[in-house]
């Protein structure tokens, strides 16, 4: 991935947190631009999204989110000046879950309070 690309991605992943935070107050209040995949020609763009609640809030959140893209594109538009504007595909980010499934399987390994004790080699008698 070139410099350039890496740069719009946080760019464009920067501008589209602010706008929910400031235009969508109420209806983003749990809504998290996790990371923007734009592609090379700058045509599309793969927005992850993550959502607290459960995965039926979730897929309420990405519906609102889908049906305001259009609005949400005009607005990044006005921010960004770029040779072609990407068109948004939201998607639910699940790594936040997944992070989370593995701290509670790595806390029922290895009780909390405890430091795991490495294998000690024997010492020699000399």
């Amino acid at each position: 991935m070139s410099n350039r690309t890496v740069r719009v991605n946080e760019l464009v992943q920067r501008e589209l947190g602010d706008i929910l935070r400031r235009r969508y107050q109420s209806e983003a209040t749990n809504v998290t631009i996790t990371e923007v995949r734009v592609s090379p020609d700058l045509r599309d763009a793969r927005v992850f999204v993550a959502v607290v609640g459960d995965a039926e809030a979730a897929e309420a959140k990405l519906r609102w989110l889908r049906a305001q893209a259009g609005a949400i594109r005009a607005e990044v538009g006005r921010r960004i000046v770029l040779k072609y504007l990407p068109k948004f595909e939201y998607v639910l980010d699940h790594s936040a879950a997944r992070s989370a499934r593995i701290l509670q399987v790595l806390d029922a390994v290895t009780p909390p309070g405890t430091v795991p004790t490495l294998a000690r080699e024997p010492e020699s008698k000399e």
